[in-house]
């Protein structure tokens, strides 16, 4: 009895977490680029007087590297959610 009640209490103070690990992983893929683009894109735009092409074509790239990462995280997360609910239903036989 005192196992059982200590893996439902590991369970269900932990449920949160693969969740918080996606939020954080795709909250820096958005932001890390972009803030990155808007400070380079900035200081290429006053070294050639460009303004504000090179910024718009940071901002771009930023976009699109996000855009990336997140489909990257993505198919990550669900090959993983894959492997577990192949591994359960392997158990279950």
């Amino acid at each position: 009895m005192g196992l059982d009640n200590q893996s439902q209490d590991k369970q269900s103070t932990t449920w949160w977490q693969p969740a918080f690990v996606i939020f954080t992983q795709v909250s820096g893929w958005i932001a890390g680029p972009i803030i990155l683009a808007l400070f380079l894109g900035k200081w290429l735009d006053n070294k050639y007087q460009t303004s504000p092409w090179l910024f718009l074509i940071c901002i771009g790239l930023a976009f699109l590297i996000s855009s990336l990462g997140i489909v990257r995280i993505t198919l990550d997360y669900l090959k993983k959610i894959e492997t577990e609910v192949k591994q359960k239903n392997d158990s279950l036989k």
